[in-house]
């Protein structure tokens, strides 16, 4: 399994893309810059997406990318994700008023667009991929995601509080080979990130005391104006199997 981290933030700046995943070439994991960071002819490449929930920094460029491999006489992109988020992004996307409606385009028997919905904890097959949605605590109902590909597993936190399921699939798969965890804001943001439901270094720490397992932990959704902060306040906790994610990095499990 190869995980390029096409944008790995929770915001947008000159050196920060926001969150998107291509997964072995042909499976995006949220649509943040999927538009912004691939050729236009690897964007064609790219069969299925699956949102984690409906926040613009995740599906930001959806309407772009669309729009890009749309002159492909044979575009039909699968789009995965809870009822929630699809009904949010057909209702606030994909509308006829801020974008053309491609779940209708060219017409309603052979959209360009195709949504499937998602139920907790039930998996589904993707080119070769298994993915097993996982709900997290955020302002919106969310999915985090169990990846698996043969006996490589991981797992990808998206957006959240502290919670517990997550960790209890976690702590069930004997093979997991890495977290990747959110850490939005520094501990002096607690109080906005507990309104939020978002982590800070404090309660980040305090979740992975429930992951029964030593396996990398690789924090990701940084907010562009706190990173420095957030590197200061984890570095000096000197967890050894905590790391940041690399924006342009391939991880191969």
């Amino acid at each position: 399994m190869r995980i390029t981290v096409l944008g790995g933030y929770g915001g947008e700046s000159e050196e920060c893309r926001m969150t998107c995943l291509l997964i072995d070439g042909k499976v995006a994991l949220d649509a943040g810059c999927l538009s912004r960071m691939l050729p236009v002819e690897e964007q064609r490449k790219v069969t299925s997406i699956l949102l984690t929930h409906s926040h613009i920094d995740h599906t930001n460029s959806l309407p772009f990318f669309i729009d890009n491999v749309y002159g492909d006489g044979d575009c039909r992109i699968d789009i995965y994700s809870s009822p929630a988020t699809i009904y949010a992004v057909r209702r606030h996307l994909f509308n006829n008023t801020f974008w053309p409606d491609f779940a209708r385009l060219p017409n309603h028997l052979v959209p360009a667009l195709r949504f499937h919905e998602l139920r907790d904890e039930t998996p589904v097959e993707i080119e070769g991929l298994r993915f097993t949605p996982i709900p997290t605590h955020h302002l919106v109902p969310t999915h985090g995601f169990l990846i698996e590909r043969g006996s490589a597993a991981v797992l990808w936190s998206s957006d959240t509080g502290p919670t517990t399921r997550m960790w209890e699939i976690a702590n069930s798969v004997p093979n997991l080979a890495a977290v990747f965890l959110e850490t939005s804001f520094d501990n002096g943001m607690q109080r906005m990130a507990d309104r939020a439901q978002h982590l800070t270094p404090r309660t980040m720490f305090a979740e992975l005391r429930k992951l029964e397992r030593s396996v990398p932990v690789i924090l990701h959704h940084l907010k562009p104006p706190y990173i420095d902060k957030i590197h200061q306040e984890v570095e000096e906790m000197a967890h050894p199997d905590v790391s940041f994610i690399e924006q342009g990095k391939t991880y191969e499990f």
